[in-house]
């Protein structure tokens, strides 16, 4: 099943956001993306029937299986490629931003050599 970048933006921020602050709530989600809670509410909603997230009778967000290893594999790209924005004198904020507009579309095997690049230094 082909998940986009939305998706991904959600499943990582609820991961940040778990790391951060252990629990997570689709309203922590709306502060953290920067979108309505409705607009967050049908996403929830989806990725709940897609089978990557779940709702716990208290509100709470957590991520299945499926849908931790999208967000950490796409955390794990933001993490890298700002670091590596970083090392080249970018900016922290436009590392960052940056890194979120490249994390989805960068090859596997683009991502492996930068990966390794980055490490040696």
């Amino acid at each position: 099943m082909k998940i986009y970048k939305s998706a991904e933006d959600y499943l990582e921020a609820i991961l940040m956001l778990e790391e951060r602050n252990g629990v997570v709530h689709s309203v922590d989600v709306a502060q953290e993306e920067g979108y309505s809670k409705a607009s967050v509410s049908i996403a929830m909603k989806k990725l709940r029937e897609n089978g990557y997230i779940t709702m716990e009778k208290d509100g709470s967000l957590k991520l299945l299986p499926p849908g931790r290893e999208i967000a950490e594999r796409i955390y794990e790209r933001h993490k890298m490629l700002t670091d590596f924005f970083l090392m080249i004198g970018v900016p922290e904020e436009t590392a960052a931003d940056d890194a979120c507009k490249v994390e989805h579309d960068l090859s596997d095997e683009t991502f492996q050599k930068l990966k390794e690049y980055v490490k040696a230094r």
